[in-house]
Formats: C-alpha cells, structure tokens, sequence
C-alpha cells in the first residue's frame, strides 16, 4: 500500500479540486514557488491566473477573496504563519462568515482558509506559534484540525466545496505523519462527523489535532491497565457532540487534550459541555498550554509549555482511580 505523507495529502486534494473545479484557486505568499509545499506543482499545472501570488498585505488580499468567492469563483488562502489570522480576523469573522445571513441566504462566501504548520515549530517564537482554533470556533466559523493524511485530504476537499468560510489549521506536529494510505479510497470527510481512533472501555480522551498521535501512543503504553479510547473530533465546529457523548455512555471518564491557551479554550468548552450534558462518572480532567501563553525562542521553554505525553498519561491515570462519590469523599 502506498505512502502518503500529510503535506503531499494537503496538496493532492488542491490538484484534486483544481482538476475538477475551474473556480477553485488559490491566493497567498510565495504560493508560486511552494514555499510550505502545500502548493508545489500547482503553478505549473494551472498557471497564474489560478495560483496567485499576493502582497504582504494579509487583510486586502483576504478581503480580496471574499469578493471573488460572491463573484462566483472558490478562493483557497495559504495563511504561511497562524498570527496572521489575528490580522484578518475582522475580514473572516466579520464580513466572510456574515454575509450569507445578512443576505438572508442570496450569497455564499465560499473561501477557505489553510494554515500549514499551525502552533509551535522549533524556533519560530511568539508571533508564529499560535494555535488559534478556539477563537474561530468561538465565533461560529467553521474550523477543521486534521491530525492524518487521510483526513486532512478528506477534510480539505469539504472544507473547498462547501459554501460557507472554513478554516483548516494542518498541526505543525502532525506535518511530519506519513501513513499507508489506498489511494482508491480517498474521499471527502464530513464536517462535524469525528473519528474513533482506539476503541476503548475506561476513559476517552479527546485529543485535538497532531495530539490524537500522542494520545495514541500513551494509551498503548497503558494499555495492560487501563482501556483508553482516543476520540478526534476533527471539526471544532461543528463538533461531534453526539459522537463524544456515544464514547462517554462507555467510558464515564473524560481527559481532553488541547494545544491552545486554557481560558476560554476548545478543553474547556468540551468539558463543559460533557459535564451538562453527557453521562460522567468522575471529575474531567484537560491538558492545555498554561493560561496566557507565549511561546519563547529557546526550544525548551517553547517545550515546557505545550501538552506532553507524560501529562497526558498522568491525567488519564488519575481520571481512571477516581469517581465522583469517590471525590466528595476526599
């Protein structure tokens, strides 16, 4: 079975589109010469008109798409760094994602926006390594983290076709995947529909992003003792709420693994929501960066304070030992 690495998945479903769409195109920095790779052999395949390379002016170009995309065509934006989505906030959230509404429904913005190497990369500092999905979420656009290749092709080609705005953050941490992959059977992935990558009986984890990679490799290690289930939710909205809540009628227990800020993060929002809504027989538990941060330059502080696969495990033992009455009594 062949190979398929997660940014030849990212740029397979481009040409895939491309090939099947003419009015899918894609704007951004150095697009032309594939400076992420995302792009690479799309200039020459489809020409300028088609792979556009734009200024380093982030909100005109992204309000640029969404004019073309109420003109008829599909813009694809390569976003190079995940800050810049601070820029353009006002131009994604503010005027993409509402003009359907406020034309009660006679247009569609259909942009889509790809971030590869999202959140933390060794080196790349403060302004660069952010993991902004929370704050989209928030705000109701709709918003893809991939954590396979597989499921970043497949989540990729939805997000192109569909009508609305969709932000696809590709985890820095999850680039470096490659998988055995039948190319025969690639398809699109449904937003809002998540994956169960290990099924288990004891405690699920939902991990976002490349952390589905780490939460699977903890829950081998553990698993002579405890039964780990890994949940993805691959769409942070929509989100697979009756795919968690399903998980959780097995589980009860609840650990979320999250590479954002803690206050007002996704953790906390599906801890929330478990809690109102789903069965849980112990107290949750979520593994994010601390509250506020900022990445440093040096590799072991930017390290220090990400998700580790230790915390992940710590977090799962301590869920797996404890319940509710068990808690009250303490």
């Amino acid at each position: 079975m062949p190979i398929l690495s997660y940014l030849k998945a990212l740029n397979r479903a481009l040409s895939t589109e491309m090939d099947a769409d003419p009015s899918v195109v894609v704007f951004g920095e150095d697009v032309g010469v594939a400076v992420s790779n995302v792009t690479t052999g799309l200039l020459k395949k489809f020409g300028p008109e088609r792979v556009v390379d734009m200024p380093i002016s982030e909100q005109a170009f992204t309000s640029f798409a969404t004019g073309a995309a109420m003109a008829g065509q599909r813009p694809v934006i390569e976003f190079q760094i995940p800050a810049l989505l601070f820029l353009a906030f006002e131009q994604i959230a503010n005027q993409a994602h509402k003009f359907s509404l406020m034309t009660g429904g006679q247009v569609n913005v259909p942009v889509t926006y790809l971030l590869p190497s999202s959140g933390s990369r060794g080196g790349w500092a403060g302004q660069h390594s952010d993991h902004p999905y929370s704050l989209f979420a928030h705000v109701g656009v709709k918003t893809v983290v991939p954590a396979t290749p597989a499921d970043a092709y497949g989540l990729l080609l939805t997000a192109i076709r569909d009508d609305d705005p969709v932000i696809v953050f590709a985890p820095a941490g999850a680039i470096g995947v490659r998988d055995n992959v039948d190319f025969a059977a690639l398809a699109p992935v449904p937003l809002g529909s998540g994956r169960i990558h290990r099924p288990g009986d004891d405690v699920t984890v939902v991990a976002i992003g490349h952390l589905v990679h780490d939460a699977l490799a903890v829950a081998e290690e553990l698993a002579g003792t405890v039964s780990v289930e890994v949940f993805d939710p691959r769409t942070l909205h929509p989100f697979d709420w009756s795919g968690l809540a399903e998980s959780l009628e097995r589980t009860g227990r609840l650990v979320v693994v999250d590479d954002s800020n803690r206050s007002c993060g996704i953790g906390g929002e599906i801890l929330a929501t478990a809690a109102e809504q789903m069965r849980l027989v112990a107290p949750p538990k979520r593994i994010t960066r601390p509250d506020g941060a900022v990445l440093p330059f040096a590799r072991e502080l930017d390290l220090a304070l990400q998700p580790t696969r230790a915390q992940i495990r710590t977090a799962i033992e301590q869920v797996a030992k404890t319940s509710f009455s068990a808690s009250t009594e303490e």
